[in-house]
């Protein structure tokens, strides 16, 4: 009878294994620039993006909005610079329907 404290164990055993297996470089925070995390909003033909950076250096966003009209104009914002610990409010707009909204990042 294999009892489930068994499995756990070899679980934890395993995990502990890999772990020490492991350098410091490896477990250290990745390399190069991080990106602000955003989040993107649409409601009707507006488009909204919200960025907040919590690194240590300044990311470039803007928001791209390809609207669902082939007569309609894609938009993209201007970009915008979220400096650490800030955030950053981007909008932009179809005349009718949103197909895609997406944020770009540049480290600059």
């Amino acid at each position: 009878m294999d009892f489930p404290f068994r499995r756990t164990a070899a679980l934890l055993f395993t995990a502990a294994a890999l772990a020490g297996s492991m350098s410091p470089a490896a477990l250290a925070a990745p390399a190069g620039p991080q990106e602000a995390e955003c989040r993107t909003r649409v409601q009707g033909s507006r488009a909204s993006a919200v960025c907040f950076n919590g690194n240590a250096t300044p990311d470039h966003v803007q928001l791209h909005v390809e609207c669902a009209r082939w007569w309609d104009p894609d938009m993209d914002t201007a970009p915008a610079t979220v400096d650490p610990a800030r955030h950053v409010s981007l909008t932009e707009r179809c005349w009718l329907e949103i197909r895609h909204v997406w944020v770009t990042h540049s480290p600059r």
